[in-house]
Formats: structure tokens, C-alpha cells, sequence
């Protein structure tokens, strides 16, 4: 008999081999939370930065975060993100030495949370809490997942803010506040507050070495990967390298190259596996529609920066730093980034940290060609480092630096439209000057690049929101409570009148997504002002159909007089508060006799969508007509049980998704249900009876 390998006995070995696999990987015990009340979603690191599958620390994470537009799925532009620390002749208490050039770390892929980025304090603030939403009794919106553990703070100037504490083991402080705004003209950036304090505290005990900071520089690294959607975890319709950045094209603004900004953003270059021009991403794969898949520009801009500890007027000229570096380089690398390491920290110092402004920018080395073949792109692509000094701190003295995380596209719609006209070669041209080309890949990279004038109108929002002490045009709150009832010929819509009390209130709009809640929601129902209905808190979707999922969102909206910026339009809340997740369903009451349960459609044919139950959803089959209680199980023409199927919810509806236990989509034939009755119900049903539906499938 073949010996095999086992715990038990080789108990020690296995030990050890673990003991050696774990003692291996950086110290990695962080928190994470979320800001994902408005169109941009991320979640944050309470270690003080985003590192590389920091989340769940999963390599299928590897594109996770930075959602936009956060509505539809697989939006994640975020790759990794790092800050590093370092300064010149620090003397340091833990090693006994001084050196030249200290590095402290926190990304691209390492985190330390006892010895190098120690945390004091992650806390979620929110001018209010959540809402309440249910669908069938149990808790059914996104915010129930995302936004938890919520301290309320009235007086909050943005609808959410986390606040991060991290002191480090070069002796300086960090504290990060992360504002998030709800109302449509704000919702697609985060503004960063940064305090940079020398507290002298290094170590997880609170030690102090109280010591002047030298030439120190404060260095953000940027990997973006535009996006997700076309990539794993996808669509998956890009080439792998794609996935992960490798076209990822990176453009520096600063006023020494004469620009009015001092930001970076990134875009999706194009890609020699592609075929065609990919700027966008169209989708051409098989059943592609052209939609362009990868139409975001994230980007960063700083608002404000001192000059010195003691000069706290704005630097113009910081970030004095950016720099283009090999996203999979050494010094990315876990055992590079050393804290104890003289020559690397060298290395990271000089050739990186304290580059300056290198010319041509990367997005002026790619020039019109594959940014993946660049040598400087290699398997990981390139990212973007942002480099902030250097200071000279003294003991007790800070750094303030204020920045804004944003994002800009085309239009959920324009991506459609836009990349289905490309694909199809439908003219004319229309490019958004109002001009017309008759060069197909100019229409559609002209669309894209749009994003870009998107993209500096949130630079502007989030700058001018700074300067005005966030004081800016309010969305109206959410109702506190939202539910919705499936039944057997409506489901119902109930919400609470709490917002009825904000000042500006003037009514309500419900909106409803068939199939799936991560798509397009039109609005179904709008009651108050400009409307014929008055002011209500139900609404009976008497429209829908049964065997489809339906998913709602009620928002609470304004009388127009708030709105600065497109006078007297209605601003509404925030659709995250009350987006329902779980799906409700149209539920009839329990048949009445055996014969007449039908399996709903029959035959099945995979070719007549219009007659299936959506998109995702199209392989469902329907029964109808049950027992309140009942057991169907389904049977291939030759007697083999593929599935069993356990009716409890006391109604005549049950559906299949034609899988088999085993999880395999059923094949073309004809199968045989058994339907027997588990629990007495009178008078129609009596424990045991059962019969036989025959049912066909075309594939």
C-alpha cells in the first residue's frame, strides 16, 4: 500500500515548515474600513496607507479598491498604493547607530504594525448613521457590510470621515483624516488632511527619542490599473499583463512644466495584445459590444502643502518630487524595504524619494506607443511616486500636507454608446467639440479623454470644498429606514418620514434595477413637489413580473433652492443608503391541487431569451403551483437524481437555476420532477401525495 504523508506522523516537520513559511512574511495584523456612501468607494488601511492585496491579503485581490463609478461591478482601479518616510543623519534608538539616509515603509507590499507603522487610532465618523434597510426581514443594503461601526458626529462638516493615527519608528506621528461627501458634484473624490508631527515616539511602548528630523521626505506611490471590468475577476477580455497595470500610462501636471496643477493621473495606454487601438478598453471579445471597459482617469492633486514647520503659508512648488518607478523594481519588494538596511535605504532615499521632477514624464516616454513594451515597464508596470519635501523637523514641530484622491470618465451611458459605435463603424463622427472625424479611433479616444476634463472639474471641487471649509451645497439625508416585501402580487415599498424635517425636503423618487443590483436603476415612482403625487412613505410595484429579481433604492430630494452650481435642479441622497442588495420576487399563494403545478418555461430553450428571467438569471427555471411545503426532485430521462430541491417558504413558487448538485449547468434532454409533499396542508395537500412533470431542455 503507498504510504502517504501526514500530521500525525510527521507532526514536528509540518510544525516547523509552517513556523518557517509564517516567520517569513511581513507582520501584517491591520484593520481595514470602508468610505462607500458616494460613487467612489475604497477601503482604507488603518496600518496608514493602502498596500497591495492589503485588504484580505489575497492575491485575487490584487485589483481591489478606488470603485468608480461604484454603481456596477469590477470598477476597482487600485493596485497598490505605499508612503514611505525618510530623512538624513537619524540616529536611531533601536539599532544604536545613526544613519546617513532612514526609511521607514508602509507599501507596496510590506506593513509592520509593531515596529515601523504603529497604530494609535482608525475610527469612522459620520454626520449620521446608516439607514435601516430590509428586504424580507433580513438586513439587505450594501452599507449593512460597508459602513459599520460608525461614531455619529453632528457637527461632521462631510457625510463621513475616517481618522487614522500611526505613530512610526523614525520618530514621526501621522495623523490622516479622510473626507467623503455624498452629493453628486462631490462624490468622486476623497480629501486627504495630513499632520506630520515629530513626537520622538518610535516604538509599539510609546518610547521617545526626542531628536530634530533632517531632510525629510514625506513619498506617496501610486500603481494604478484601469480597471477591473475588462480583467480578472472581470470580463476578463484583456490580455493577464493588462490586468495588473502593465499598460498603465502616467502623466505628471506641475508648474515647472508650466501646468496650473500639481497632480498626476493615470489612464489605460495601449497594449500590444490588443487588437486594435484599446485606449478605453472596448469590449471585442466573443459577444463584446465594444463597451468601453476601462474609460476612468484616477488621479491625485495637492491643494495645500507648508513650506516649512514654521512657514505655514502653501508651497507652490511641493510636491517637489515625481517619479516614475518600476511597479515590481527591488525596492518594491518585502525584503528590500529594511528598515535596518543601510544600502537600500540609501537607495530608496536618493535615487527615488529625492529625485526631483525627471522630464519627459512617463506618459512622454510611451508618446503614442505600447506602454507595455517599454523597458521601464517590465511585468508589473509602472507606478507613480509623489515625493513631499525636504523638511527640516525639529522635536514637537509638523508637516501639514492636504491632498485629494479623484476620478473622471464619460458617462455610464457614453461607454456604451460610444464604444458600440466604435465597434460597429456607425457614422458620422462626432467628436465632443462637435466636429467630425471620419477616423473611428480618434471618435472614441477623443470620448475618453473627456475623463480628463472630468477629472480637473473634481480637482477644482475638491480644492475649492478645502478652501471653503467644506462648505458646500448639502445633499439631502436619507429616510432611517427602508423596507421591501416581496408578495404575491406587489412588492411593497416602505420608508420612514425622518427626512421630512430637512428644510429644503420636497419629496421622494424610487428607482428599481431588474435582474441585478450592480446596474442601471430608473426611476419608477416620484411623489411631491413637481410631480402629481403628494408626498407618501409606500409605494406597491405593481408592475412586476414573477420569476425576475427585482432590487430598489428610494432617495429623499431637495426643493432646487440648495443647488449652486446647476441652479434650481433637485439635488438627491445618496442612492448607497438605501440600494437594496437582496432581491425581492413576486411570491403567489400555494396551488391548490397537484395537476396543477406547471414548470414555467417549458420547454426550456436557451435561444429564446426573451422568454427566460434577465441576463443573469437566464438559466432559471420556475415552478409553480406548489404545496406549501414539498421536496421536487429532478431526474435525467434514464432515472439518474440530478437535483433536490427543498420547498419551505409556504408559497407556490420555487425556481431552479439548472445546475445539478454537483454545480453543472444541465444539458439538452428531458427530465423527469418528482414532487412529493412533506407537510399536511388542508385542504388541498395531504403528506406523501406526489406526482410527475415532465420537462425538456434545448441548449
Amino acid at each position: 500500500m503507498r504510504e502517504t504523508f501526514s500530521m500525525k506522523k510527521y507532526p514536528t516537520i509540518i510544525l516547523l515548515t509552517i513556523l518557517a513559511i509564517v516567520l517569513s512574511l511581513p507582520l501584517q495584523a491591520d484593520d481595514t474600513k470602508w468610505l462607500a456612501v458616494g460613487m467612489l468607494h475604497n477601503w482604507f488601511s488603518s496600518g496608514g496607507c493602502e498596500i497591495e492585496v492589503g485588504r484580505r491579503h489575497e492575491i485575487r485581490d490584487q485589483q481591489d479598491g478606488f470603485q468608480y463609478p461604484a454603481l456596477y461591478s469590477s470598477q476597482d482601479m487600485q493596485a497598490a498604493k505605499a508612503l514611505w518616510f525618510g530623512a538624513k543623519n537619524y540616529d536611531d534608538p533601536v539599532a544604536g547607530k545613526e544613519y546617513a539616509y532612514k526609511v521607514v515603509h508602509c507599501g507596496p507590499r510590506i506593513l509592520n504594525e509593531t515596529s515601523e507603522f504603529i497604530l494609535q487610532d482608525f475610527t469612522l465618523y459620520g454626520k449620521f448613521n446608516h439607514p435601516d434597510v430590509f428586504v424580507n426581514g433580513v438586513p439587505g443594503s450594501q452599507t449593512v457590510y460597508r459602513d459599520i461601526d460608525v461614531v455619529v458626529d453632528e457637527t461632521l462638516p462631510t457625510d463621513r470621515m475616517l481618522y487614522n493615527v500611526v505613530n512610526t519608528s523614525m520618530g514621526i506621528t501621522m495623523t490622516r483624516k479622510i473626507y467623503a461627501i455624498t452629493q453628486s458634484y462631490h462624490s468622486n473624490y476623497f480629501i486627504y488632511d495630513f499632520e506630520f508631527k515629530n513626537t520622538g515616539i518610535y516604538d509599539i511602548n510609546g518610547n521617545v527619542s526626542a531628536q530634530d528630523l533632517e531632510d525629510v521626505i514625506f513619498f506617496f506611490q501610486y500603481r494604478w490599473a484601469v480597471c477591473k471590468y475588462m480583467g480578472a475577476y472581470g470580463l476578463y477580455y484583456a490580455p493577464q499583463d493588462a490586468t495588473w497595470g502593465v499598460n498603465t500610462v502616467n502623466e505628471v501636471l506641475h508648474p515647472a512644466y508650466g501646468d496650473s496643477y500639481r497632480a498626476s493621473y493615470a489612464y489605460h495606454g495601449l497594449h500590444s495584445g490588443f487588437e486594435g487601438d484599446n485606449i478605453g478598453a472596448p469590449y471585442i471579445g466573443s459577444g463584446g459590444t465594444g463597451f468601453l471597459g476601462a474609460a476612468q482617469i484616477p488621479g491625485v492633486v495637492t491643494i495645500y502643502t507648508d513650506k516649512a514647520y514654521n512657514d505655514k503659508t502653501d508651497d507652490k512648488q511641493q510636491p517637489k518630487h515625481q517619479i516614475p518607478l518600476y511597479s515590481d523594481a527591488d525596492i518594491t519588494q518585502p525584503s528590500f524595504n529594511d528598515q535596518y538596511n543601510e544600502n537600500n535605504m540609501t537607495k530608496e532615499y536618493n535615487t527615488y524619494m529625492n529625485a526631483g521632477l525627471p522630464s519627459p514624464t512617463h506618459a512622454g516616454i510611451v508618446g503614442d506607443g505600447n506602454a507595455n513594451e517599454l523597458s521601464l515597464a517590465g511585468g508589473g508596470g509602472v507606478s507613480q511616486g509623489i515625493g513631499y519635501g525636504p523638511y527640516d523637523i525639529p522635536a514637537g514641530e509638523s508637516i501639514h500636507i492636504v491632498m485629494a484622491e479623484c476620478v473622471g470618465t464619460i458617462s455610464w451611458e457614453k461607454r456604451d454608446s460610444i464604444g458600440e459605435q466604435w465597434l460597429n463603424e456607425v457614422t458620422p463622427y462626432i467628436l465632443p467639440s462637435g466636429s467630425e472625424t471620419s477616423d473611428k479611433n480618434e471618435f472614441k479616444n477623443a470620448w475618453v479623454f473627456t475623463g480628463i476634463d472630468s477629472l480637473y472639474q473634481a480637482f477644482d471641487r475638491a480644492t475649492q470644498t478645502w478652501n471653503d471649509d467644506f462648505v458646500i451645497d448639502p445633499a439631502p439625508p436619507p429616510p432611517d429606514e427602508f423596507t421591501v416585501n416581496s408578495g404575491g402580487d406587489r412588492i411593497t415599498l416602505e420608508w420612514s418620514n425622518s427626512a421630512e424635517s430637512y428644510d429644503d425636503f420636497s419629496g421622494y423618487r424610487v428607482y428599481r434595477s431588474i435582474d441585478r443590483p450592480d446596474s442601471t436603476f430608473e426611476m419608477i415612482y416620484a411623489c411631491g413637489q413637481g410631480t402629481d403625487d403628494p408626498v407618501t412613505n409606500i409605494y406597491e410595484d405593481k408592475s412586476a413580473i414573477r420569476g425576475f429579481d427585482y432590487y430598489y433604492y428610494v432617495v429623499t430630494v431637495d426643493n432646487g433652492s440648495v443647488n449652486t452650481i446647476d441652479n434650481g435642479v433637485q439635488l438627491e441622497s445618496s442612492l448607497f443608503w438605501t440600494r437594496t442588495i437582496e432581491p425581492a420576487t413576486l411570491t403567489r399563494q400555494p396551488g391548490t391541487s397537484l395537476d396543477g403545478i406547471r414548470v414555467v418555461p417549458n420547454p426550456y430553450n436557451i435561444s429564446a431569451l426573451s422568454y427566460q428571467f434577465g441576463s443573469v438569471t437566464q438559466d432559471r427555471l420556475m415552478f409553480y403551483g406548489l404545496p406549501p411545503k414539498c421536496t421536487i426532485k429532478i431526474f435525467t430521462e434514464r432515472g439518474d437524481l440530478i437535483k433536490t430541491i427543498h420547498h419551505t417558504d409556504s408559497s407556490g413558487d420555487e425556481a431552479w437555476d439548472s445546475l445539478t448538485s454537483s454545480g453543472q449547468i444541465i444539458v439538452s434532454g428531458i427530465y423527469i420532477a418528482y414532487i412529493e409533499v412533506t407537510e399536511d396542508s388542508p385542504p388541498n395537500f395531504k403528506k406523501g401525495e406526489s406526482i410527475y412533470k415532465k420537462l425538456i431542455v434545448v441548449r
